[in-house]
């Protein structure tokens, strides 16, 4: 245990029933799995997330960052200190610049993707439909580069705003931002004995002026497919692996391996789409990861092809 009960108090105090103690994981996740967390914070305020975020890294509290949890596998061990939900505290989007070309629109990271992109489609913006489909909020979607064969997040991102451990929020352009697939590198560690992250208040994304209509016409092939292809509405992270660098997708080779609809306990590959674990109904983490262990091992052995997962596993 990190917490003890003068932690307790101070959180309390500071968040009121925006805090629980021993929360199931598995309430915040798309998984459906995962152990408590010491305590589940969710601020309601910008001043309250600084507080929190500043105190932690003061006494040295562990703290997760989530939106949705919809690319989290959290074990059935739970999570030891404070996991801060983003939802409630950062969900304005707003536009704040234009140029020649683009539109700049700001988005908080505790909006979900799909109201960025309705958004964008409302104000005829494009740019976002790509990630129409993608379950998570702007803040996760900027950590992973979210993306799909119609772009990346760091096609439309320009900068973002975060908020460092010490309290201070500082603007970190595109041009600092490294990006990889699936993957944000901001680089930036306070001076402190600390690997916390800063955490990210909101995006800035450059969008082109268009056609509301068109936009719309375009989105409702791109979800069609997603229904088509995808196992929408049943407790998944989405896709599990990453796609090699070459060659076939995980997809691909876990449906060539001959593994969908193998499970283990309630965990299970998709027979819709392969690079989709499912929760079948009374799946724990433990069952996920030892799928996610044979369907690497098959693919291995079959293929020589090693499937690094997509999915953050965090917990103890």
């Amino acid at each position: 245990m990190v917490l003890d009960s003068k932690a307790k108090k101070w959180l309390t105090s500071l968040l009121g029933s925006n805090v629980k103690f021993d929360e199931p994981m598995s309430r915040h996740t798309s998984l459906r799995v995962g152990g408590p967390a010491e305590a589940f914070a969710v601020p309601e305020t910008v001043e309250t997330l600084k507080w929190l975020v500043t105190w932690a890294w003061q006494e040295s509290v562990p703290y997760l960052i989530i939106g949705n949890g919809t690319n989290l596998l959290v074990t059935d061990g739970g999570i030891r200190g404070v996991v801060i939900g983003l939802t409630k505290c950062l969900k304005e989007i707003k536009q704040i610049d234009k140029t020649k070309e683009n539109i700049i629109i700001a988005a908080m990271t505790g909006v979900r993707l799909q109201t960025l992109c309705n958004y964008a489609i409302t104000h005829g913006l494009a740019g976002m439909n790509f990630a129409l489909g993608i379950p998570g909020t702007v803040g996760g979607g900027i950590m992973m580069n979210a993306g799909t064969a119609y772009g990346r997040i760091e096609n439309v991102l320009e900068a973002v705003t975060v908020l460092m451990p010490t309290g201070e929020t500082k603007t970190i352009t595109k041009q600092k931002l490294k990006f990889s697939y699936r993957h944000l590198a901001l680089n930036m560690q306070p001076n402190h004995n600390s690997a916390d992250q800063p955490v990210i208040i909101d995006g800035s994304f450059a969008l082109r002026p268009s056609n509301s209509q068109k936009l719309k016409a375009e989105a409702k092939e791109i979800i069609k497919w997603r229904k088509q292809s995808q196992p929408i509405g049943i407790p998944s992270a989405g896709c599990f692996f990453k796609n090699p660098a070459t060659g076939k997708t995980a997809g691909e080779l876990i449906d060539l391996a001959g593994l969908k609809g193998t499970s283990i306990g309630g965990a299970e590959v998709s027979a819709k789409h392969a690079n989709f674990l499912i929760n079948t109904g009374q799946a724990s983490a433990t069952d996920f990861m030892a799928l996610m262990e044979l369907v690497q091992e098959t693919v291995a052995k079959k293929f020589s092809t090693d499937l690094e997962r997509e999915v953050k596993i965090v917990g103890v």
